[in-house]
């Protein structure tokens, strides 16, 4: 990924200097130079699923028969400060691990969540802004 066309994807996802970011579902399969050229925009490490202070930001990595959708967007969810978003990030279609965008739309409503449209941010992986409806939660 470019820098320029990087940069461009993570403003649209949302992403900013200076926000915490969560990353849910790391495994040897996620795109290394997506993750350093999003750490370099944010100006910090991800922060790992083990990390409970509250984030600005949650990011799933999700394919095709990992854990429940629904339960990793809630436990995103609960992560996340006031005016915090999930990216969801899915392989793109003809790859191993593919989402159909049903499923992710469906995951999103049950979840509580507002799907925001996808963007290409890498070779082999597609991002799914999701964020919660506006006013307060419950």
């Amino acid at each position: 990924m470019s820098e320029t066309a990087g940069a461009a994807s993570f403003s649209k996802l949302g992403f900013a200097k200076g926000q915490v970011i969560q990353e849910f579902g790391y495994d040897d399969d996620v795109d290394d130079d997506l993750r350093f050229a999003l750490e370099d925009v944010i100006g910090s490490e991800l922060e790992d699923e083990e990390f409970n202070d509250g984030a600005d930001g949650v990011m799933i990595w999700y394919r095709d028969g990992d854990d429940d959708l629904v339960d990793l967007m809630v436990d995103g969810l609960t992560k996340l400060f006031d005016q915090g978003f999930i990216v969801l990030l899915t392989p793109k279609a003809g790859r191993p691990g593919h989402v159909d965008a049903s499923v992710v739309e469906e995951a999103a409503s049950t979840a509580g969540l507002i799907t925001g449209g996808q963007v290409n941010v890498a070779a082999d992986w597609a991002a799914t802004r999701l964020m919660p409806p506006k006013g307060p939660r419950r």
